[in-house]
Order: structure tokens, then C-alpha cells, then sequence
């Protein structure tokens, strides 16, 4: 029978449903798998929703953004959007003065209304945004790093190996001259813990500059080893481990009119922490948050910047377990004398309302949530904006509440996570958020009016893709009280009738929240492609995560992994309380605190994980650095048991299934020996364990490498799960 004539004997009534079929599977079989590329750099790249850039405010009745190399401005009042600065102009201004143009429009600052400040190649340019032309340029050396960049003084400091230098309208100025590569000055110290990203700090007016001075000839040589060059390179670096010797920090104040700089009198013992560097209004003084070797004292200290002489201790905090400063004071816009602080001291991170004679005098939000960002106040200070985790630890919404009444008001609308960009006049806001379906949205709100318009929808990148249900619920950790929020994700074309192999992804320490109620729940893109190979992908955030107050968090304690493996094992009995988990391929895979908690699931219950992979992990605390592994286990000296308890090594005769760790050659967060130490251990006691070396990576595997990586991590489960 021809075509032809089989068709010409259907009825009108079986022509449309064989047409309304053929577009059916034709629907299907449009829509695209994941691949391991897709879902490794398109995220970040090709696949990432795009959404406006560099949103700010110009003035209070203009904001600007980025969009397709093109500075777009819109006037809230008119309600109009114009191009105002192409890249063809940026770059037609930076070669009328002799600058290297740019690739991508650079990423800029705002000096006033009128001026931007960006970096292009090696040099800082001033551009008059009315005008299209340059203003200024301040060239700095090719080695430059830890650039900061004043606008009160259009001055630059900037660090050469280990030396701080400042450039301006008065030319280049050496601030230190130490010879010692180990006497580090103008850069990040402590390990970047407690909240620290830069080394450098201008007063308001741009008189004087504070610099970290760091100390590290006291501290051992780590030993790295370069393996790319003709003959393998010794790297040193200094890496002090817990209960060991660790740097010592001085805080300068360099004056630039009189070119001396004075060092404040942070006293002893000389291994405590100076961190959250604050200036008084003023330049007279300046604070900082001074933290304990045991980090379980904290004095919020205000010294005299001319003489470097404490003056007062403003508040303290002392804990039994630990306290974390990471947020910096803020001074009141209208009374020099008064502050804003955040603490933990009630359990969860709130704000509070401090003098410097009388330390805290009011206590201005409440409640069991978190304030996950201070975002300003209004002119007068009547108001307070905040971002919180007020509705659900896995969502972020934008408040305002009034300094007096305590009256709060929610401005942002719609289920998700939320961030305001606040007006200069704190009259409107730009809402940038994200929910599960959303994959990223840009609302004008108006304070006043209680309204909204929406300025910007970014389209969905993965609407064509065929993707596994995604899901998120609660289940009650081991306590039997607290509900850990955990994340599903199952096979495409999922048939409950069959059983599927579970792969976990794990975390499970302080300072990270997998599971958020952003775009597609958060969720790592490889976990999809993972599901569309047939196997269900399942998260939880365990007791010990961040957003959560502080017994969530501290309750980990000097017992790192036994609370947060007793939690994931609660999800792993919620997995097999369900008819279409096969229970007995199960699989776990982590990185960094993650690859710690991989190795504990699959050491302390080798009957239920039969495939784990441990990337970059903590195999035993004592070789860990100070800050991080005091916080949180004490020392060695003091806490033997806990540290026992928590050591891998300890543990490896439980073995068995399929193990692989990865690592970095050059990882100076969790340093080679670790892992080192567990395969000498896998060898004596006869284990068999899979080992793999990205040579030339440090704490984890970036950039096209990355592909590498996880084709290798997806492989060994699908070959062995």
C-alpha cells in the first residue's frame, strides 16, 4: 500500500489524531539532553540566563545597567530607557588618550553622577559619561595586585610582591619596604576568614590609608611542588596547621601628608585576629573586631589612628563555643557617635543599634530568622532596609523596618531570593531575584507606593532541555525535631515502577546552603545530567550548614562530621522508604568539606554507599589550618578525642565498593598530605582505593579542565554504580 492511498483512506476523524500525534512525538523528540559540556560551562556561559549588568544607581531618579555591551539608562520618572555609553565610544575615548581599547564593557563605579571609574589594562581611568571622554588615567605596574582605588582622593594603592605603594596626581609613593618575603603588607590575612578580602582601607576623606602587616617568618615552610617546568620547582608557602605556631598581624596607618605611618597598639598575645576594619567618620579613629586565638572573646576595640594608643573597648562577646565576626560596623549617616553592628549574640544574626560610649543600646531586628545583608537606611534615619531569611532559610526577601515602632514592612512579592539595590534617596529599589521557575528577573519597586514594575525577564536557557522533575521538602534530622531541607532530583521519563541508583551531593559544613528556593532550586547542572543517565540526584543540608542560626550551625563543634553524618543519613533512610530507590546503589560525592563528609559516609557505613567520590578532602583536622580548624574543633591539645574522632585514617579498615579521591597538585587549602596520608594508610591495611592528580590546580578544578574533571567523576559512577 502507497502513501498516498493510505492516507487517502483515513477518515477527517483518524487524519487529525495520526497529525496531532506525529506533532506530539515530534514535540518530544525536540527536546534536548543535557551534555556533560552543557551542563559544566553552560551554566556559567552559554547557557547562563542573561540578565542586565552592573546595575546602579546614578542619582535618585536615574539608574543604569549594562546590557549587551551598551550603558542603558532609565529614568524612573519617564519611565524611558536610553543608550547612553556604547563600548564603540568607551573605546573610541580610550584611544583618543592613548589607552588600550577593551574587549568587553569593564566593569565601573560611579565617583558622581557624571563619572566612572573602571581599570583598563594597567591603568585606572576616569571617563565623564556626558561628555564621552576621559578625564583622568593613573597607570600602575603590570605586577600590581590588591588594587584599592579612592575616589575621595583619586588616589590607587596597590601591593608589589610583598610591598604597599600608593599612585595619584602626587605620583608614586612607597608606603613599606620590607625586604622579608615572609613581612607581607596591604593583603588579605587570617586566610581570608572572618569576612577579610582585602588588605588595604581608606579613611572617608582619603587622608590616610590602614594596611594589614602580616608577619609569617615564624610560621614552618609547606612544601608545594611545581611539576611543569624541565625540573620539578620546590614552592614554599606558610601554612600553619592547628595547634601550631601561627603569622602574627599589626594594623599601619599611613598618613599621606606626612608620608609616616603608625602602627596601633593591638598588644598581646600577638597570634589573636584583627578583623572588620571600620574608620570613625571622623579619620580620628579607627575600629576593629579583635578576636581571641580561641575565637570565643571578641572586643569590638576603637583606637587613636595619630598615636596608635587604644582608647576604649566599645562591646565584647565571649561564647562557649566560638564567635564569627564578619560583618564590619556601619556609622550613622547623622550622629557620628552611634553605629550599627551585627551579631549573633540571640542565636541568630541580627542588627543592632550601638553607641561608642555605651556599646549596644537597642536591639533592632528579632526573631528566629537571619538578616543576610544590612542594605541601608533612609535620610533620617527612621528606617532601616534589611534582606533576611524571615519567610524560610531557603528564601531571601528585601524589608524596611522603622527604628522606633519596629513595624516591618516586606517589599518584595514573590516566593524566591530576592536582593535591593536601594536609591540614593531610598524612595525605590531595584529588586534583582531568582525563584525555582524564574530563572532571573529585574523589578522597580517603589517604596512609598508600595508598587512595582518589572524592567527585565531573562529567558529560560533550558526550556528546550528535557530535564528531571526537581523537587524540594523537608525531612527531620536525627534529633527528631529540626527539618533539614533537602533537594530530589529524578530521572528524565521517571517511571515509579522501576528502582534508580541515587547519587548524593554532599556538603554539609559551615558557610554553604545547597538547597535555596533560586532558579531551578539551586541545583548543580551535572546533577541533571546525571539524572538523564537514569539516576535520581538528592542533596540535604545537614546541621552544620549556614542560614540557619547559631545552634544549627555550632552544634558540630568540637565533633566535626558525627552530627552532620548522622543528619545525612536521616535522608539516606527517607531514600529507601521509597519503592523506587534501589537501596543498593547508592552513591555519595563532595568536595573540600564535602569530600570529608563523602569519606565519612563511606567509611561509617560502607554497607549502605557502594561508590564515593572524594574530591580535594579533610582526611584529619590536625592538618588543617588554624583559623578554620580552631573555630570549629579547638586545638589538638585540647580536643584529642574530637580530632580522633573525626580522622579519616581511623576509619579506612572499614573499606570496601569503590572509592576514588581527586586532588589538586598545588591545593594550598587542603593541602596534598592529606590525601597522601590516606592512600599510605589504604596501602597498609591492604585497601584498594582509585586515586587521580590535576597537576597544575589548587583547591579545585576550574575552567576547561573542569570538563575533565567531571567526565572522570560521572564515568567512575556509571562504570561501577
Amino acid at each position: 500500500m502507497t502513501i498516498d492511498f493510505f492516507l487517502k483512506s483515513l477518515s477527517m476523524k483518524q487524519f487529525t489524531f495520526l497529525l496531532i500525534l506525529f506533532f506530539i512525538v515530534s514535540g518530544v523528540s525536540a527536546q534536548k539532553t543535557l551534555s556533560l559540556k552543557d551542563a559544566i560551562l553552560g551554566a556559567s556561559s552559554y547557557l547562563k540566563p542573561q540578565m542586565p549588568e552592573q546595575i546602579k544607581w546614578r542619582d535618585a531618579h536615574r539608574f543604569v545597567m549594562v546590557k549587551d555591551s551598551i550603558l542603558l539608562q532609565q529614568e524612573i520618572q519617564k519611565n524611558n530607557q536610553s543608550n547612553i555609553l556604547s563600548l564603540s565610544e568607551l573605546n573610541t575615548a580610550l584611544k583618543t588618550d592613548g589607552i588600550k581599547v577593551v574587549k568587553s564593557f569593564p566593569r565601573f563605579s560611579f565617583i558622581n553622577p557624571s563619572q566612572i571609574w573602571f581599570r583598563a589594562a594597567n591603568q585606572i581611568v576616569i571617563l565623564n559619561i556626558d561628555t564621552k571622554k576621559v578625564n583622568q588615567n593613573i597607570e600602575y605596574p603590570e605586577n600590581a595586585e590588591n588594587l584599592d582605588f579612592c575616589t575621595a582622593n583619586t588616589t590607587l594603592a596597590y601591593t608589589v610582591n610583598n610591598n604597599l605603594f600608593a599612585t595619584g596626581t602626587s605620583g608614586v609613593q612607597q608606603i613599606t619596604k620590607d625586604q622579608n618575603q615572609h613581612i607581607i603588607n596591604g593583603k588579605a590575612v587570617h586566610r581570608n576568614e572572618f569576612g577579610i578580602d582585602k588588605g588595604t582601607f581608606w579613611s572617608p576623606a582619603g587622608t590616610k590609608l590602614a594596611f594589614y602587616h602580616m608577619d609569617e617568618t615564624m610560621v614552618g615552610d609547606y612544601p608545594l611542588v611545581d611539576y611543569m617546568t624541565r625540573e620539578a620547582e620546590l614552592v614554599n608557602i606558610k601554612y600553619p596547621m592547628a595547634g601550631m605556631t601561627s603569622h602574627q598581624v599589626k594594623l599601619g596607618i599611613y598618613d599621606r601628608t606626612t608620608k609616616q605611618t603608625v602602627y596601633l597598639k593591638t598588644g598581646e598575645p600577638l597570634d589573636h585576629y584583627l578583623t572588620n576594619i571600620c574608620w570613625s567618620p571622623d579619620e580620628k579613629s579607627i575600629f576593629i573586631q579583635e578576636l581571641n586565638r580561641e575565637q570565643n572573646h571578641m572586643k569590638l576595640n576603637q583606637y587613636d589612628v595619630a598615636t596608635g594608643d587604644l582608647i576604649r573597648t566599645v562591646l565584647e562577646e565571649q561564647d562557649d563555643k566560638y564567635v564569627e565576626p564578619v560583618h564590619p560596623i556601619l556609622f550613622s549617616k547623622i550622629d557620628p557617635e552611634k553605629f550599627y553592628y551585627q551579631s549573633r549574640r540571640d542565636g541568630w544574626n541580627h542588627v543592632y543599634q550601638c553607641t561608642i560610649k555605651d556599646g549596644i543600646v537597642a536591639q533592632i531586628t528579632k526573631g528566629d530568622w537571619e538578616v543576610t545583608e544590612l542594605s541601608g537606611f533612609d535620610a533620617k534615619e527612621e528606617n532601616m532596609f534589611f534582606e533576611a531569611t524571615k519567610e524560610s532559610p531557603i528564601e531571601r526577601h528585601v524589608y524596611r523596618i522603622n527604628l522606633r515602632s519596629g513595624k516591618t514592612d516586606k517589599l518584595t512579592a514573590e516566593a524566591g531570593t530576592h536582593s535591593g539595590i536601594l536609591s540614593p534617596d531610598q524612595q525605590n529599589a531595584i529588586d534583582r531575584w531568582t525563584s525555582t521557575n524564574n530563572p532571573g528577573q529585574l523589578d522597580l519597586i517603589s517604596v512609598k507606593k508600595n508598587s512595582r514594575q518589572v524592567l527585565s525577564q531573562a529567558e529560560n536557557t533550558l526550556k528546550d532541555f528535557d530535564l528531571g522533575e526537581n523537587t524540594v521538602f523537608t525531612i527531620k534530622a536525627a534529633d527528631g525535631a529540626t527539618d533539614l531541607y533537602c533537594r530530589m532530583i529524578k530521572p528524565n521519563n521517571f517511571d515509579p515502577a522501576k528502582k534508580y541508583p541515587v547519587i548524593v551531593y554532599v556538603y554539609g559544613g559551615p558557610h554553604a546552603q545547597l538547597v535555596n528556593k533560586t532558579w531551578q532550586n539551586d541545583a548543580r547542572w551535572w546533577q541533571y545530567y546525571m539524572a538523564s543517565k537514569g539516576y535520581i540526584a538528592f542533596t540535604v543540608d545537614s546541621r552544620g550548614s549556614e542560614n540557619r542560626g547559631k545552634s544549627f550551625e555550632n552544634v558540630i563543634h568540637r565533633q566535626l562530621g558525627i552530627i552532620e553524618t548522622a543528619d545525612q543519613m536521616k535522608g539516606i533512610d527517607y531514600l529507601k522508604s521509597l519503592p523506587y530507590i534501589d537501596a543498593n546503589r547508592i552513591g555519595v560525592h563532595g568536595w573540600s568539606y564535602g569530600g570529608f563528609m563523602t569519606l565519612n559516609l563511606k567509611l561509617k557505613y560502607p554497607e549502605t554507599f557502594k561508590v564515593a567520590v572524594a574530591g580535594g578532602p579533610v582526611v584529619d583536622w590536625s592538618m588543617y589550618e588554624v583559623m578554620y580548624g580552631e573555630r570549629y574543633m579547638d586545638t589538638p591539645q585540647e580536643n584529642p578525642e574530637g580530632y580522633k574522632d573525626a580522622n579519616m585514617l581511623n576509619y579506612v579498615d572499614k573499606l570496601s565498593g569503590k572509592l576514588m579521591i581527586i586532588h589538586g597538585a598545588q591545593d594550598q587549602t587542603v593541602v596534598m598530605q592529606q590525601s597522601m596520608q590516606f592512600l599510605k594508610k589504604c596501602i597498609d591495611l591492604n585497601k584498594q582505593v582509585d586515586f587521580f592528580v590535576y597537576p597544575t590546580h589548587e583547591h579545585n578544578v576550574r575552567g576547561i579542565d573542569r570538563i575533565h574533571l567531571m567526565e572522570k567523576v560521572s564515568n567512575y559512577f556509571q562504570e561501577n554504580l
